[in-house]
Order: structure tokens, then sequence, then C-alpha cells
């Protein structure tokens, strides 16, 4: 599950946290252990309970018990330690991870606006609308599966565990306007106290059927392929749930850095969470009746409801990694372009990375509450789960490869190959994961769909309409000069003019001249660019440019995708590069609001330009996203068809 967590300072993005003292760096893993392994740490509640499911056909026998367990234990070391851990964690963005900065780096080995690029976009946007199915669906199973304890620990209270999954999660997004600054502090012990207890179910298990531990030796998968022919590649759709969160380790590289990571997975998690799988593996050789939920009956009965309580502990914070992983996400693909402006709300004063994006929440929120209602139960989830994960994964590996290539010169030798068979298992879980399709794995699909039609109509959309208004522009550079030959009325204060297009007259410069017949003292033609890099240094941040003469100024802001605009600072500290002053209370904002008008003989078909004017309509004011005061903002409309 890609997350981007917001529980931490990116500051972090260089990954030097761990070279400031042992403390520092013990710190810094154990907030690890606690955002970044949330959504891995928690399939080993229902990951072998689903593998005997009926719809695979597997008994529980000594063979092939051995044979899933070795299938588990290699696809953590291939696909989460070699793939992630070892190789892609290579792939840093200025430290920043994730698949938005694995597209923006391989996009930057090909030709600008070629055609490669633009496929190597698509297939980034297609991942990152992949994550959103994904994103629904964690919060929902992670609950349930640890809440069905309760039906091992009391049958007769089975009732209760959808209603009480509900409550859960409608108190965890409720709470999320509040931030998670102060409850984030414990959710590094929590989890820690988490893999330790699967480490510990796992050793006593283990004590009593040693012979599981024969399931380390690869030859048990092969033998298991061999024993049930090819249809045994569709168990993968079972075993990737061992293994979804493992792409977490790269996105939230940026925030905890690579050693942090890299230490809390070879000396906690990985150890904890094969000790666990061998001891249900154990379990089961035993008494094969443990099957029906190998996890809570491999617990003792004393123990049974503090680990209920520490399960459904773990998968709360799980679930909140996810949600917050949502808003981050969805700040990027904002910055990009690619999803309408919404309103963000900052959490904390101290950290820039808690923020909150109310649309994003509720509707994550309503989905995963109907998730829960229409499928009552984490095995019914289980078959909707993992396509989404398995299509993420194979475009991360498709982008490594085509990075590795460009760039690795040194290391393409290796990796190259290894991305190959990466490449090959990525597809054999996708189709594992397909044959789900009208059990549930229909759900993400979909999903995924609309959310990349919904990102691909707002980018086309805003390409149109740019194309649109360039085209009915006037070039910057001739009129300012012809203006002047016959200068309006002039006013004291400035005026800051926003435009996507630098050298082109804005809208609302026009509307000013044509509707109040006046112009201010200095007039700005100011541009906000993203990009594709997090974050933007500060001698990077302003390009000031005097147009015109002394009283027109063009200036473009940049900033990183992972970063929030912030127009009137920026300006501010424009101060010290030319004699160009910003007085808060002596400036005024001019932004042009276009209205879309749909037609049907232009750039998209028609119910695309419909879905498009739908969703401009909807995008939260410049003023909002830009943080400009809304008391010194003046809005121009304007009519555009396309």
């Amino acid at each position: 599950m890609t997350t981007q967590s917001a529980f931490s300072t990116p500051q972090s993005a260089s990954g030097g946290h761990g070279d400031s003292g042992k403390t520092g760096l013990v710190a810094l893993v154990v907030g690890a252990i606690g955002v970044v392994f949330g959504d891995i740490g928690t399939s080993p509640l229902y990951t072998v309970k689903e593998a005997f499911i009926p719809h695979y056909g597997l008994v529980p026998d000594h063979d092939t018990v051995l044979g899933l367990l070795s299938l588990v234990f290699w696809a953590l070391m291939i696909m989460v330690t070699l793939k992630y851990v070892v190789i892609i964690m290579r792939a840093d963005n200025e430290g920043e991870g994730g698949i938005m900065a694995l597209m923006a780096l391989a996009q930057r080995t090909l030709p600008s606006k070629s055609r490669s690029a633009y496929a190597v976009g698509i297939l980034g946007i297609f991942g990152a609308s992949l994550f959103f199915g994904d994103g629904v669906i964690t919060p929902a199973i992670s609950v349930l599966s640890a809440l069905e304890g309760i039906e091992v620990a009391a049958p007769d209270l089975h009732h209760w565990i959808v209603p009480l999954a509900v409550i859960i999660l409608l108190a965890l997004f409720a709470t999320q306007r509040h931030g998670t600054e102060r409850v984030g502090k414990v959710f590094g012990p929590i989890m820690l106290l988490w893999f330790l207890a699967l480490a510990m179910l796992g050793v006593v298990n283990i004590w009593h059927a040693p012979e599981v531990l024969k399931a380390l030796n690869p030859w048990w998968s092969v033998q298991f392929f061999l024993a049930h022919g090819w249809h045994g590649v569709f168990i993968l759709g079972a075993v990737v749930l061992a293994v979804t969160g493992g792409e977490a380790l790269y996105a939230d590289m940026g925030h905890f850095g690579k050693r942090p990571i890299r230490y809390g997975w070879y000396t906690v998690v990985l150890p904890a969470l094969m000790l666990n799988y061998l001891g249900q593996g154990a379990l089961v050789l035993e008494d094969p009746s443990a099957i029906k939920n190998p996890f809570y009956f491999g617990v003792p009965d004393w123990a049974r409801w503090p680990v209920i309580v520490l399960a459904t502990a773990a998968t709360v914070i799980a679930s909140q990694a996810v949600i917050t992983g949502a808003f981050s996400v969805a700040r990027q693909a904002m910055q990009l372009g690619y999803i309408p402006r919404m309103q963000i709300r900052h959490t904390s004063s101290d950290t820039i990375g808690q923020i909150y994006v109310p649309g994003v929440n509720w509707t994550l929120m309503v989905l995963v509450m109907a998730l829960v209602l229409i499928f009552q139960s984490s095995t019914a989830l289980a078959a909707a789960y993992g396509v989404s994960v398995s299509g993420t994964m194979l475009i991360d590996t498709l982008l490594l490869a085509l990075l590795a290539k460009a760039k690795w010169t040194r290391d393409r030798w290796w990796v190259l190959p290894v991305a190959m068979v990466v490449v090959v298992i990525d597809i054999g879980f996708l189709v594992a994961n397909g044959a789900k399709f009208f059990d549930g794995a229909w759900f993400p699909i979909v999903l995924g769909l609309l959310v990349f039609t919904m990102l691909r109509t707002w980018r086309r959309g805003r390409e149109l309409l740019s194309a649109e208004v360039r085209k009915e522009g006037i070039q910057l550079d001739t009129f300012l000069p012809g203006l002047m030959l016959a200068p309006p009325v002039r006013v004291p204060g400035t005026a800051v003019f926003l435009t996507a297009s630098p050298d082109m007259v804005p809208h609302a410069l026009l509307h000013n001249l044509k509707h109040n017949k006046v112009l201010h003292e200095h007039n700005v033609f100011l541009t906000v660019e993203t990009l594709d890099v997090p974050y933007v240094p500060k001698d990077g941040r302003l390009k000031i440019e005097s147009i015109g003469g002394e009283d027109f100024y063009r200036v473009i802001v940049r900033y990183g995708f992972m970063e929030t605009p912030d127009v009137p600072l920026a300006l501010m500290q424009s101060c010290d590069q030319c004699e160009l002053v910003f007085n808060p209370m002596d400036t005024t904002y001019f932004v042009s609001r276009e209205s879309i008008v749909a037609s049907r003989h232009r750039g998209m078909p028609i119910w695309r330009d419909k879905l498009f004017a739908f969703m401009h309509r909807n995008a939260a004011p410049a003023s909002n996203f830009f943080r400009i005061p809304g008391n010194r903002l003046v809005e121009l409309g304007a009519q555009v068809e396309i």
C-alpha cells in the first residue's frame, strides 16, 4: 500500500537523521515501525486463513502447508526485501519516494513531450489511481480481521463484529480534522509491541512443531507448483496478501530516510512476520481445524482479549497511515495538475507534512463504510484485495527497469535481470488476483478506472483550456507598449494578476481595464509552477523580471510536488531580491475564473467535456489553494468553450 506519511517533517527527506547519533536513529526506526509497516504488519491476521478458503481448493496437509509458507517467505524476500529495500529505495527523487516520484525520475530519462514520456506518465497516474482502490480496502479488511478474533474468544458475540468495525472506522475518520500530532507519538511503541507479540506467538507455536522451519527451503515452493499444476498459480492471489504494504517502504522513504526503514525491516518487522507465519503453519500441522483462524487459535486463551485489543489498535494505526497517505498523494496530484484544487488544512503549526483534505477524507469514509456493510467479513473482502496492489507493484517494476537502463550504468547488469524475474512474479500476482474479478476484485479495478478517468480528464481539460486561452489571448510584450501610449488612470497600490501563461495578457487585466478603467501603480503578472522535484530550495523559489518599464513585473513562483503553495509568503521574500515591495495591506490579487462550455466538435468527447466542466466548477478557489487572503482578492469571470 503506497503511503505518504503525515507524521514527520519533510526535512527528513535527506535521510540524514541516522547520522545524528544512535538515539536519533533508534527514534526514527521506532517512528518508521509505527507508520511505514502498519499495512504489511497486520497481514498475518488473515493471509494464511485466506489461502485455505474453498476458492483455492487447498487441503491443510503437511506438504501444502510447507509449500504455502515457503511461497510467503520467498515473496517477502524477493518482492519486499530485494525489490523495494535493496533496489527501488536507491531511486530517490531528492530523498522522496513513491510512485509519483518514481514516475518523475523515469520521465526525466526520456525526451520531453515524447510519446514514451507520455506513456510513462500514463503508467504512473494509473498506478496512483490503483492506490486509491487499495486505500479504500485496507482500513475495512484490517479492522474486520482484528475484530474477528471475537469469534474465537466469544462466539456468541459474532453479531457485534460489523457494528464495532463501523463505530471504530467512523471515529477514525471523524477525528482526522484534529490531526495526528499527539496520538502519532504513540504509534511507534504500539506497533513495536505488536511486532514483538507476533514474534512471541510464532516462537511458542513453532516450538511444538519445528518441522515447519523446512518451509524456508525454496524447494517447497517448487514442489507446491509441481503438485498443483498450472492452476497452482492462482494461490498467488492469497500469497500477495502477505506483501501488501511493501511498497510503503519506498513511499515513506522521504520522511524517515533509508537507514531507519531498512533497519526496522531487517531487525524487527521481517523476523516478526516470518516467525508468526511459521507459527501459524506449525499450529495447522498440529491441528488442521485451526485453519478457520490460525492467528487467533494460536493465541493462548488468557491472552486472546488483550491480543484482540492490540490487533485492533494496530489495524487502526495501519488505517491511519493509509488515510494520511491519501491526503499526501492527493496534494501531489493537485500540485502536478492531475486533480482539481481542493481545500487543504494544516493540522500542525510545527510539522508542514501534517495536512487534512476534507474532500478525500469523507469520500474515503463513505467508500470504506460501504465495503464493511456490503462484504461484512475479511474473507469476503480478501477477494477484492490484492489486484490494485499487484497492479501498482508491476508498474513500479516497469518504471524501475526503465530508470536502471537509462541511468544506473554500473548496476544495470544485475538490476535488469532481477527486474525481469520480478516482472514475471508481478504478472503472476496480477493474473491470480484478476481471476477473482467476479468475487470482488471488480471493485478496486472499477474504482481505479474511475479515478484514472477523472485524473486524465482533468489534465487534458486543463491543456485544452490553456490552449483556448492562449489562442484568444494577446502577447504581453506587445500589449504593454501600446497600453502605455494612452495610459489609463493610475491608482496607488500593487496589483497581482495570476496567470497560467506568463507571456500572455491575463483576462483579469483586460476585464479590469474594460470595466474599472484604471491601472495600478505597480502591476505583477504572477505564474505558479510545480516542478517534478519534491521541494524547491529557497534561492530557486522566485524569478522576478521587470518588463515594460519599472511599473510592470513578471514573477514566477516555483514549488515542488510535496509542498503547499503560499503565494503571499513567497512574494514577501521578494523584498530581498529587488526594489519591488509587497505591502500586504496595499496589494490586491486579481484572478480570472473561467466558466467552461462543453462543445461536441472540439477537444474531448462531450461526456468528458461535461465531466471537466463539473470538476472545474467544484474546484476550490485559487485564493484558498494559494493561501491568498479573501479580503485582498478580486475574481473576474470569463467564458471559454472547449
